[in-house]
């Protein structure tokens, strides 16, 4: 295993804090700052003067005719600084449509200073937080840490409290139909200098039926372990449709293949059946994409239902609430897995994440590299040749929007 990659009967913590534990925004912000010469006197005015979301059409810029329509968040503050982040519609949440976000942000930012970050994202309050995190004050979060960066000029991961400045990539797939796009697709991975590659394996229903066959995903694993011999690492995602009896049967497998993560084997849900399976097997079981508040994790941990952490940003808060179930995972010598999927902004919020935190290893590389590209951004996220992605050097999320191009393919700005 590469280093700081355990079987979690084995795992230690390195270490008892990171630099988010206890302290504030303007904490953070400020000896950032100062570390590149810019005193709090220095920055500009952080006061929150308009929301606005430009509605994009990818294709009137060479992009892929596939993306469609897409929305992006902008705050901009009185000192002209414009934070941003995708508004996307994902998997089934029912707040994930982001449709309303516009308003709910007009209602509740203008007027107010980022560094007040933590008040306009929490979800702290009781009624909050039992009926899980909004979208809306996700995206409003990850805003706000891009305008924090640019206002101190570093990349967020640095205000944040940097732990490493790479994180080792896996190869994560789509959901081919056969095995043998799994093994041409592995081979190809490896020569490219992938070190990892993790396994999606087929959906065989058609027109919206759900359908799976463990026995075939079971073949998949032996047959890419095969391909790519016993010094490559291998990661298992079923995204939670086997029922108990099958997940144990896949697991064991994994077992016997030396498999480094199985994730989501069974619905998130079913508490009693992971913690079954945790029992079970000694391949770690990774739980957290499917929920929706930073509140839902302990229990998962209190019961063992869960070997390591995984979270989405947009559904439990954005990069504060990632942080926090990152330390969570942290206090628990647990590692924490964050998920990567979607345009550039969505691997760049989870990045930053990883590059701040002790307890990570990986970082989730769509496949094909290039899938997260936009065009409307210049900077592209690649493996470098020691499979390792390095970190961004621009401030605030680190990618930068061409406004060139975003103004070609702005279909209308929402005010």
């Amino acid at each position: 295993m590469p280093s700081g990659i355990v079987s979690r009967r084995d795992f230690l913590s390195a270490s008892a804090g990171s630099a988010l534990a206890g302290a504030g925004v303007l904490a953070l912000a400020e000896p950032a700052g100062e570390a590149v010469g810019i005193r709090r006197g220095d920055l500009p005015d952080l006061t929150i003067k308009e929301v606005k979301v430009y509605v994009v059409n990818p294709a009137k810029a060479g992009g892929a005719a596939s993306d469609g329509q897409s929305r992006i968040a902008a705050i901009v503050t009185k000192g002209g600084i414009e934070g941003n982040y995708t508004l996307a519609e994902r998997y089934w949440h029912p707040n994930w449509s982001n449709l309303g976000w516009l308003e709910y942000a007009k209602g509740v930012l203008p007027g107010r200073s980022v560094l007040d970050l933590p008040a306009l994202t929490s979800q702290w309050t009781p009624t909050k937080r039992r009926m899980g995190q909004s979208s809306y004050a996700s995206a409003i979060d990850n805003c706000l840490w891009d305008i924090l960066g640019k206002a101190v000029g570093l990349p967020v991961y640095q205000i944040l409290g940097a732990y490493r400045n790479r994180v080792l990539a896996y190869a994560s797939t789509q959901h081919h139909r056969t095995l043998e796009e799994f093994v041409n697709e592995v081979q190809q991975c490896k020569a490219q200098g992938f070190k990892a590659y993790k396994i999606h394996p087929p959906e065989l229903g058609r027109n919206g039926e759900s359908k799976h066959d463990y026995k075939l995903d079971m073949e998949i694993a032996k047959a890419v372990r095969k391909a790519v011999g016993d010094d490559f690492f291998l990661l298992m995602d079923p995204v939670g449709v086997y029922t108990r009896q099958e997940a144990l049967a896949v697991g064991h497998l994994l077992d016997e293949l030396h498999y480094v993560s199985f994730e989501d084997p069974l619905p998130t849900k079913d508490i009693d059946g992971l913690v079954e399976l945790c029992q079970a097997v000694d391949v770690p079981v990774v739980i957290g994409e499917f929920l929706t508040s930073p509140y839902y994790y302990g229990e998962y941990i209190r019961r063992g239902a869960l070997d390591e952490v995984r979270f989405i940003v947009d559904n439990i808060g954005g990069i504060s609430s990632g942080m926090k179930v990152a330390q969570l995972a942290e206090t628990f010598s647990m590692q924490c897995q964050p998920h990567n999927w979607g345009s550039v902004f969505d691997h760049a919020v989870h990045f930053h994440c990883e590059l701040a935190m002790p307890n990570n290893v990986w970082f989730e590389m769509t496949l094909p590299q290039g899938f997260s590209d936009r065009v409307y951004v210049k900077d592209r996220i690649r493996i470098a040749p020691d499979g390792y992605v390095y970190a961004p050097t621009k401030p605030g999320l680190g990618y930068e929007i061409d406004r060139d191009v975003l103004d070609r393919i702005t279909i209308r700005i929402e005010t």
